[in-house]
């Protein structure tokens, strides 16, 4: 895994000697992590590994010595299990100052191939390009053959580029390149049926598509298989009105992610798709903090941002 660790650590967070390197990992990830530990140490990182108790949930807060851990970094890598990047802890380590490379459900395969391995700066003028045109939208309108019919406001948001190179205070995942905004809370409208991946909370692949009911930006039903139904009640156990909030709205762009397989940061990066996240927005340019945060993927979409057409059946039409 050193070739991987080597690029977490030189081109996506561009490590400098002195700085203050934090890796808040868990036993499942420590192998992950370790290496990671190798290659900052020999950019001249002072690095420290934290290894943080289970959580039970994605985007659950860190214990608070971790919390206090993650404020102290310049740089901070996150190879955990359940995500952390849409948390009050990662928020106020970027407040303070940290470069954060969210490693959510990271496994060692993607450690040593896929993704990781492609052209970061090269797919960079894209992403941007994406975002840009995001930011300069008032709606957008998604559907795909599976029979989504989607509709939102994004006026006045701006769009995110997550080229998974982090070179200021901020956040990238890596390696789901991907460009991204949140919509206007209350404003979206339609049916999403995902029938890629819902790589949280052991959803994985999707054997049969879930279709998500929304209104006025909430969800009111999810309808499908087991895994529809595994959803559902996963997100009425929250007690959170928020859960249901559509969250996000992205693009994925990384031409070495190349079909599901239930690894969320191969997954939300497959080139051409789509995801529409649903639950906390606040790390996104959104005002919403929920107990949790999901992402549905879905394959071949078509996108329009006000009336014109950015990609047509995963075939993205975007020139840079």
């Amino acid at each position: 895994m050193e070739k991987g660790a080597e690029i977490l650590v030189r081109t996506c967070a561009g490590v400098r000697d002195g700085e203050i390197v934090v890796i808040v990992t868990d036993e499942a990830r420590l192998r992950i992590a370790r290496a990671i530990e190798v290659a900052a140490r020999a950019a001249g990182g002072e690095t420290t590994i934290v290894n943080s108790p289970l959580r039970k949930i994605d985007s659950q807060e860190p214990a608070t010595p971790v919390a206090a851990a993650m404020k102290q970094a310049h740089v901070l890598f996150l190879p955990v299990t359940l995500a952390l990047s849409h948390t009050h802890a990662t928020r106020e380590a970027i407040a303070a100052g940290a470069r954060v490379v969210s490693m959510s459900a990271f496994t060692e395969r993607m450690m040593r191939s896929g993704g990781l391995f492609t052209d970061f700066h090269a797919r960079r003028p894209l992403c941007d390009g994406i975002a840009a045109r995001l930011s300069a939208a008032a709606a957008v309108r998604v559907t795909n053959p599976a029979g989504s019919e989607l509709a939102f406001s994004v006026q006045g948001r701006e769009g995110n580029s997550h080229a998974c190179i982090v070179e200021g205070p901020g956040v990238t995942a890596v390696p789901n390149i991907e460009a991204n905004i949140a919509p206007l809370e209350g404003t979206t409208e339609g049916v999403l049926v995902a029938d890629g991946s819902i790589p949280y909370y052991g959803v994985g692949v999707l054997q049969q598509p879930v279709h998500f009911a929304i209104s006025e930006g909430f969800v009111r039903s999810i309808e499908g298989g087991e895994q529809a139904a595994f959803l559902r009640d996963l997100l009425a156990a929250q007690d959170d009105r928020w859960v249901y909030n559509i969250a996000q709205f992205a693009i994925g762009l990384n031409p070495d992610c190349r079909d599901f397989t239930g690894e969320m940061l191969n997954d939300e990066g497959v080139n051409g798709t789509i995801h529409i996240g649903i639950g906390t927005s606040s790390n996104l340019g959104g005002t919403v903090q929920a107990k949790t945060h999901f992402d549905a993927i879905i394959r071949s979409p078509s996108v329009w941002l006000d009336d014109e057409a950015i990609i047509r059946g995963g075939e993205i039409l975007v020139d840079v």
